[in-house]
C-alpha cells in the first residue's frame, strides 16, 4: 500500500474511534437524564441505551470494511490510468512537445518525433534544432496571433499555437503543431493561378510612320504577329481593342516567368525596324492584378500603362500591392511632331486658371533656369487669365539671382516672387498649385503647399518615376521634349496674342531650353527649334541669353575641381568627384562638370558626385546611348533619359561612388 494510502486509512481510523466515543459519552449522559427524571429502572435504561452503542459501533465497523477494497483498489489503477493516458496522448497524430521557457524539450509524442527525421531521444534538445522559430518569438507571436503560428519543418507548413502550464516555481509551454502543408500549397496554386490583366499599345508607331508611312503596315503586322504568339506561348488570350493597342489575359505564374527574363519580348520586338535608318519600333505595358474583379485589374492596368507612356514608353510598368516596378525603358523617346495635345492641355490649364481664386507656381528645390523660365512663363499666362499668380521659390539661390535680376525690376513682378512661408499664408480652397519641371512633390520647392493644396496641375518633361498618393487634376508629362520651358511656350503660343510675351520672360524661358539642350545640341526636335522661334518672335535675345551662363570666378575654380578627379570605369563611363565639404553652388558646380566630360571621346555618360551636408549629390548625363535616369533611380533619384541625379545619405563620397558603380554594373550588365 502506497504511503498516501496509509496516510488515508489512519485518518479514517481516528475519525471512527473518536465518533465513537462521541456516541457512547452522549449515551451516558442520557442514561443520567433518564433516571434523573423518570421513574424507569436504571438497569434496564442502562441495558437498552448500552444495546443501541453497540449497533452504532458495529455498523460503523461494518461500512468502513466495505469501504476500503474499493479504496485500495482506486489506488492501485491511478497509475495503470496514468499510463494509459500517456499513451494515448503519445499516439495522437498532432505532433506537440512540452518545453521550458528557454525551449529545452522535457516530453515530446511520437508524431514529433517521426517529424523530426530522428531516431534517437528529442530530451534535453532545444526547439530550435528542428523548429525555425526560437521559443521566445513563438511565445511572443502566439500571444499577438489568434490562429498561431505559421511555421516550416522538414520542409511541410505547420501553424503552432502555444499554451502555457503555470507551476509553483516556474512555467512549462504545450505546443500544438497542426499541419497547413495542403493549405499553403492551395494557397500558392491559387496565387499562381491568378488572373493578371496587361493593356498594350505600339507607343511611337504613328511617329515613326511620319517618315516611312509605306512599311507602316508590315511593322504593325509584324508585332501583332510576335504578341500574339508571346500570348500563346503564355496560354493568355491577347485581344485587340483598338488601333495598335492590345489587352491580353494571362496567369501570375505567366507574369513571374516574365519578369524573371525581364520581359525580353520587347528585345524581340524592337527587332522590327523602319525605313533606311533602322528605327526600332516600341511597346508599352501596363500590368496589374490588383483588385478583386477582373474591372478593378483592367482599370489599375489602364492606370500603369499611362505611367510607362509618361515615363517615355518602351517599358512596362507592374503595378502590385508593393508599388509600382519598371522594366525596360533603354530606348530614348522619339519626339512628337503633333501639337494637338498641347492645344488640349492649354485650354484645361486656362479654364483652370480662370476658376481659382489665386496660383501659386512652383519648380523644383535649387532651380535651374528651365525651372525659373518655366515658372515665369506660367506666371504670365495667369495674368492673361485675370488671376494673380505667385511664384514660390528661394531667391538665396545662386541660380535664382543671376536671372530675375532683370525681370523682377519689372512693374509686373515687383512682388511675384515669394518663400515657401508666404506661399504656404496664401493657401486657401480655392487655390490652384502649378508645379513645373518635377512630378515628384518630394522635391519641390516648397512640399508642405503641395500637402496642402487639393487641385494641382503638373507640367515637366521628366520621367515619371512612380505613382503618388496625390493624384494631380491636370497632369502633362512628355518625356519627348527637351525642356520644361519648350512645353510651356507651346501653351503661350496656343492662348497668347502675338506680342504677349514680355523680352525678360522670353530670354528666361530661351535661357532654360539652353540649358537642359546643351545649346541645342542635344534632346532636340523639330518641336524644341519650333517653340525656340517662337520666343526668338516674342524678342528673346540669344546674346543676352547667353550672358545667364557666364560664371563667376569662385564657381569656375569650383568647376574645375572636379575636372581634376577623374575616373573611367566600364571603358564608356567618366565618374568625376570632389572629395571635400561642399556647398549649395557646388550642384550647379558638379552638374556642369558632367556636361563637359561628355564632350571627351568614348565617353557615353558623365557622373559628378560632391558631399553636400549630409549627403553626396550626384549629376548624371549621357549621350544618348545610356539611360542615366534608370541608374539614378535605383539609387533613388531620377530624372531625364540623358539628363538626372540623385542624392545619397552618406558622408563618404567613397562609399557613394561604390553605390554608383554597383548601380552601373547592373544596368549594363542587363544588357
Amino acid at each position: 500500500m502506497s504511503k498516501q494510502s496509509k496516510r488515508s486509512v489512519l485518518q479514517s481510523s481516528r475519525i471512527l474511534f473518536f465518533g465513537c466515543v462521541g456516541v457512547g459519552v452522549f449515551l451516558f449522559l442520557l442514561h443520567i437524564l433518564i433516571c434523573a427524571l423518570t421513574e424507569a429502572s436504571p438497569v434496564v435504561s442502562g441495558a437498552a441505551l448500552l444495546f443501541i452503542y453497540l449497533l452504532v459501533i458495529i455498523a460503523a465497523f461494518i461500512f468502513e470494511r466495505t469501504r476500503l477494497p474499493h479504496r485500495a483498489a482506486g489506488e492501485t489503477k491511478l497509475p495503470a490510468l496514468g499510463n494509459m493516458m500517456m499513451e494515448m496522448l503519445s499516439s495522437i497524430d498532432a505532433p506537440f512537445l512540452i518545453s521550458d521557457e528557454s525551449g529545452g524539450i522535457i516530453w515530446y509524442n511520437r508524431a514529433l518525433l517521426a517529424l523530426s527525421g530522428r531516431r534517437d531521444s528529442l530530451y534535453g534538445m532545444n526547439t530550435t534544432e528542428f523548429c525555425s522559430v526560437p521559443m521566445g518569438e513563438l511565445i511572443h507571436d502566439a500571444r499577438t496571433e489568434e490562429d498561431g503560428v505559421s511555421l516550416c519543418m522538414s520542409s511541410r507548413y505547420f501553424r503552432a499555437k502555444v499554451y502555457r502550464m503555470p507551476v509553483p516555481t516556474k512555467s512549462f509551454w504545450l505546443v500544438v503543431f497542426t499541419e497547413d502543408t495542403a493549405l499553403v500549397a492551395l494557397t500558392e496554386k491559387a496565387a499562381a493561378e491568378r488572373t493578371v490583366v496587361a493593356h498594350i499599345m505600339l507607343d511611337n508607331l504613328e511617329e515613326l510612320a511620319q517618315y516611312v508611312r509605306e512599311s507602316l503596315r508590315s511593322a504593325t503586322n509584324e508585332v501583332d504577329r510576335i504578341l500574339k504568339r508571346w500570348a500563346a506561348d503564355m496560354n493568355g488570350i491577347l485581344t485587340e481593342t483598338d488601333r495598335n493597342r492590345y489587352v491580353l489575359i494571362f496567369s501570375a505564374e505567366q507574369l513571374a516567368g516574365c519578369i524573371n527574363d525581364r520581359f525580353s519580348i520587347f528585345d524581340e520586338i524592337r527587332n522590327v525596324r523602319i525605313g533606311e535608318n533602322g528605327m526600332p519600333v516600341t511597346v508599352s505595358m501596363g500590368v496589374s492584378s490588383l483588385g478583386d474583379t477582373l474591372e478593378e485589374r483592367a482599370q489599375h492596368a489602364s492606370a500603369a500603362l499611362d505611367t510607362a507612356l509618361q515615363r517615355g514608353g518602351d517599358q512596362v510598368a507592374i503595378k502590385t500591392e508593393e508599388g509600382v516596378s519598371f522594366y525596360g525603358g533603354r530606348t530614348k523617346m522619339v519626339q512628337k511632331r503633333t501639337k494637338v495635345r498641347a492645344r488640349i492641355i492649354s485650354g484645361e490649364l486656362c479654364s483652370m486658371i480662370s476658376a481659382a481664386g489665386n496660383v501659386l507656381i512652383m519648380g523644383h528645390r535649387y532651380p535651374d533656369f528651365d525651372a525659373i523660365g518655366a515658372c515665369v512663363g506660367v506666371a504670365r499666362l495667369c495674368m492673361f487669365c485675370g488671376v494673380k499668380a505667385k511664384i514660390v521659390l528661394s531667391r538665396t539661390d545662386a541660380n535664382v539671382q543671376a536671372c530675375l535680376g532683370k525681370i523682377s525690376e519689372t512693374e509686373e513682378y515687383e512682388d511675384v516672387f515669394i518663400d515657401s512661408a508666404s506661399g504656404l499664408d496664401l493657401v486657401r480652397s480655392d487655390t490652384l498649385l502649378i508645379v513645373v519641371d518635377v512630378n515628384n512633390f518630394e522635391i519641390v520647392e516648397a512640399p508642405e503647399i503641395a500637402a496642402n493644396v487639393h487641385n494641382i496641375a503638373v507640367i515637366d518633361h521628366h520621367r515619371k518615376t512612380a505613382d503618388t498618393d496625390r493624384k494631380p487634376t491636370l497632369s502633362y508629362i512628355e518625356p519627348s521634349a527637351s525642356s520644361a520651358c519648350e512645353l510651356i511656350a507651346e501653351i503661350l503660343e496656343q492662348c497668347l496674342p502675338q506680342g504677349g510675351l514680355l523680352k525678360e520672360e522670353a530670354n528666361l524661358m530661351l535661357s532654360g531650353m539652353l540649358l537642359d539642350t546643351k545649346q541645342f545640341t542635344s534632346n532636340t526636335g523639330t518641336r524644341t527649334f519650333s517653340a525656340a522661334l517662337y520666343l526668338r518672335s516674342e524678342g528673346a535675345n540669344p546674346g543676352e541669353v547667353q550672358s545667364f551662363f557666364k560664371a563667376d570666378l569662385d564657381e569656375f575654380i569650383r568647376e574645375a575641381r572636379f575636372e581634376s578627379n577623374v575616373v573611367i570605369y566600364r571603358s564608356s563611363v567618366a565618374i568625376s568627384y570632389f572629395d571635400g565639404e561642399g556647398q549649395a553652388s557646388d550642384r550647379v558646380a558638379a552638374a556642369k562638370a558632367a556636361n563637359k566630360l561628355l564632350t571627351v571621346r568614348r565617353v557615353a555618360a558623365s557622373f559628378a558626385l560632391v558631399r553636400i551636408g549630409d549627403a553626396v549629390h550626384i549629376s548624371a548625363r549621357s549621350d544618348g546611348s545610356i539611360n542615366v535616369q534608370l541608374i539614378m533611380e535605383s539609387m533613388g533619384g531620377g530624372g531625364h533619359f540623358d539628363g538626372a541625379g540623385a542624392q545619397v545619405d552618406t558622408h563618404s563620397v567613397t562609399d557613394a561612388m561604390n553605390l554608383l558603380k554597383s548601380a552601373i554594373d547592373r544596368y549594363l550588365d542587363a544588357g
